[in-house]
Parts: structure tokens; sequence; C-alpha cells
């Protein structure tokens, strides 16, 4: 790839501005290099905040059938493209290709989803008590938003900040993860070619530290959407916390999935496996902690460890059941945490090392530990690799009281047929989001996605009528005609 040019401000592609530059490699093979390009520095992140500024009177004023033409032929482009940004996504993520594809289809699906809410999303009428008042609600965008999305679903989690963000008539300033930005351009690409005016969207690549900081920071931002890690996702919020403005944060999970004596078997297997190592474990919602009722933990830890066995692990282009970590950054903490769990007294039951036969990439082996304990460190952090902890408890009470020892409140899910219990750990469970027999990953993009705890702000969910709230203001009307 020779176009360097990975900045686009106010309609405009352009090099970067920063010393630094960065560097992409493809994780299955770190030692070719995909491109080099130079970053964007603060002042051009400034640039971008005032280009959407300054388009934002005009993007706000655009009819809905404007507004949802242009989507419904974003999401057009993006099927028209599919195989080719799959192949993207893959170089430069390291995720199975057919994972790639099925990320591509549903930032597709997201585009088309929200399209309709350009038409269809009301204010309310509200019964006045005065009978010569008439009392409405209408939404109103924001302004300009800035919005920070993470490297592991680099098109679906741009897609649905996206698609909301513009369809309710904001302008954004887009910073994707430094790990993932060829995807990030060639998005902003399909909308600009569906019609996207100048500076309605502006994509800025370069470290937190400079363009971040700044499009988070400056006043003439309305609104901050930020997907990825919960230490720079509470900074954020921390730091525009004086301001007042909507700022919504999605952060890490330590995912439960518990099993009672009465589940169906397999099936809880299985969602172990696809929750643990699907994605190579680097999804928020990933299965971190099996919680394994006493009377089945033998039976379905050793199932779960033959399965993870058979896993495939390569390269994502050759479509394994597991692909490398995004980076070697990522591939160093897998490995350190595999020593902390062992040192900590867990027992490694599979993997925990470089599959065989790997000579280059950021592999590792589907790796099991057993006998973990609560207070344990692999118990605690988000790891964020596809390292998964089984752990045994005697009862139901147990079993809540384990699932919900941790920082985090994301995803949780029970394996079980007494629908009672499901009742019971969907009011018990603290997290956003509760499956019942069902993996801790995948949402559906109508309904809301979002945690609790250390998991997100709580102040508006992402996806559905949730994420249409936050990206716009709630006027209140009293009228009385003269």
């Amino acid at each position: 790839m020779t176009d360097t040019k990975y900045q686009h401000i106010d309609g405009a592609w352009i090099d970067g501005e920063s010393d630094e530059q960065l560097t992409i490699r493809d994780p299955a093979a770190p030692d070719d290099p995909v491109i080099t390009f130079q970053q964007a520095d603060r002042q051009q992140a400034k640039t971008a905040v005032e280009a959407a500024r300054a388009a934002s009177d005009e993007w706000a004023a655009t009819t809905p059938d404007e507004r949802d033409a242009i989507f419904y032929d974003v999401a057009d482009r993006i099927e028209d493209n599919l195989d080719s940004l799959a192949t993207t996504l893959t170089r430069e993520e390291g995720k199975p290709i057919s994972s790639s594809r099925a990320e591509v289809s549903r930032a597709a699906e997201i585009f088309r989803f929200f399209a309709s809410y350009a038409r269809t999303a009301t204010g309310d009428t509200v019964p006045s008590n005065d009978p010569e008042t008439f009392t409405y609600t209408f939404r109103e965008p924001l302004g300009v938003v800035a919005l920070v999305t993470p490297w592991n679903f680099p098109i679906a989690t741009p897609s649905w900040k996206l698609a909301t963000a513009l369809i309710t008539g904001n302008t954004v300033v887009f910073k994707p993860s430094s790990e993932t930005p060829m995807i990030a351009k060639r998005l902003v690409e399909l909308l600009e070619e569906a019609g996207v005016p100048d500076g309605v969207l502006n994509l800025v690549v370069g470290p937190g530290s400079t363009v971040g900081d700044e499009i988070t920071t400056n006043e003439q931002i309305d609104g901050i959407s930020f997907t990825g890690s919960t230490g720079t996702g509470q900074h954020i919020a921390e730091s525009v916390a004086h301001r007042g403005i909507p700022v919504q944060t999605e952060m890490g999970g330590k995912n439960p999935l518990v099993v009672l004596p009465d589940a169906d078997f397999e099936a809880a297997a299985d969602a172990a496996i696809a929750g643990a190592f699907g994605l190579t474990g680097q999804a928020c919602t990933a299965t971190s902690r099996l919680i394994v009722h006493e009377d089945v933990a033998a039976e379905l830890t050793d199932a779960v460890v033959e399965r993870a066995k058979s896993l495939s692990v390569g390269p994502g282009m050759d479509d394994p059941d597991m692909g490398p970590a995004v980076s070697a950054d990522q591939d160093e903490t897998n490995f350190e945490y595999v020593d902390i769990a062992a040192n900590d007294g867990a027992t490694l039951l599979t993997g925990g090392s470089r599959p065989d036969g790997v000579e280059a990439g950021y592999f590792i082996e589907p790796t099991v530990f057993g006998d973990v304990e609560s207070e344990m460190q692999i118990a605690q952090d988000e790891v964020f690799g596809p390292v998964l902890s089984v752990m045994e408890v005697g009862d139901y009470e147990e079993a809540v009281s384990v699932a919900n020892d941790v920082a985090f409140g994301l995803s949780a899910s029970i394996f079980t047929s007494d629908m009672a219990a499901a009742r019971k750990f969907t009011e018990q469970a603290e997290a956003g989001v509760i499956k019942v027999n069902g993996t801790t990953t995948g949402s559906q993009i109508q309904m809301p996605f979002g945690g609790m705890k250390a998991s997100s702000s709580e102040q508006k969910k992402e996806m559905g009528q949730r994420a249409y709230e936050f990206y716009t203001h709630e006027k209140v009307v009293y009228r009385t005609d003269p």
C-alpha cells in the first residue's frame, strides 16, 4: 500500500504532521510491515474540530431523506467491498477472515438500521394541565462529537458510533485505534463517496496523549463516545467532568459464565469455548471466568479442555479457529498472565505456550487454568486474550457471589434449565448485559449495549434507541398561542 495520507480533515486527505511515524504490521507476520505513515499532531486534531464546528449548522439542517439516502448508500458500498474490507481488517487486526467478513457485514447492517432513525425517531406529545398550552418534546443534535474507537472490532464499533452520531445531525471527529487505521480509512472513504459533506466527518490518526487529548478536551466538543481501556475511559470522563457534556465510556470486562448442574452440558461447553477463544479472546464481552457447580465441574472442565486442544491456531487469512494477538504488547501480556496465574497457584490445564511449528507472529495456544480462586489476579484482571479460568463453586449463591466479585460489570451468562434460577440471576448478576443459556459475547443492534461498575460510565448505553438518545438533546416545549 503506497497511499500514506491517513488524516481526513474538512474533506481533504492529507499527511500527518507529527514527528512520529506509525507502522502497521500483520500480527501473523510482524516482520513484514504493511504500511508506514506520519501521524497527526495536536494542531491537526484542533483543525479537525474546527472543521466539524464550521460544518455543524448546515449538516444539522439537512432533511431526514437526505441523510438516510447517504447511509443506505454507505451500507450498499460496504457490501460491495466486503471481501477487500475483510482482507484489510484481517491483515492489520489478525482475526480469521470469516470473522472479518461477518464484522464487515454487520457494519452494513448497522448503517441500514440507523438510517431509518432519520425518519422515524420522534419526541413526545404530553397532555398539559393548562388547556391553552401545548406541551411536547423534541430532540436536536449535540453539535460536534468526538468518537474514539478500539482495535478489536475496528469497523463494527466505529460504524455504530458514526451511524448514530451522523444520522442524528452531529458532525464528527473520529480517532480510531492506532493498531487499526487502515480499515478506519476505508470506512471514511466509503462515507465520503456516499455523499457525506466536507467537514462533517473528520479522521485523525495519532497518539492518544496528543490527538486523543485534544479532541476530548477541546472546548468546541459537545459530546464524547469512547470504547477502550478502563484507565483511558475513566481519565477522559474525569478530564471533562467540569464541562458537563455527555460522555459515553464503554470499557473492560471480566465476564463470567455460570454453569449449574441442570444445564445443557454440551451447549455450556460450546459456549465457554466460543466466548473464551473466539476472536482470540480479544472482546470486552469475552468469557474469562467459567464458574461451575462442583457436581459437574470435573466433567465440564474435561470437555472444555478437550475442545480447546482441538482448536486450530494460525494466520487469519487461513481462516483458523483462532488467530494471533493484535500486537507485540498484547502478545507479551498474554504470556505474562500465564506466568502470573501459575505463580498464584492456578493449575495450567492446557495451552500457555506458542503453538507447535509457529516461527513468527503473536500466537498463543488456547489456554485454560483450573483451581482458580477469586483473590487470584487471573480472576480479577482483564487479560484481553485467550485465557480462561475455571472456578468451582458449591451452590447457586456462591456462583453469584463469585460472578460479582470483580470490579467490572459488562456481560454475564448462566446455563441452567431452572428458569427460576435464571430469573434470579438476571436480577442479581452485576452486569449490563445478561444472557441465559447463551455466550457472554454477541449483541443485537436494536438492543442497548453497555455495562456497569468499572465497565461503563452508565450515562447512556450504545446501540438501539439509547444511542439515539445519547447523541441528542431533549428539549421540552410549553407553547401557549396568543
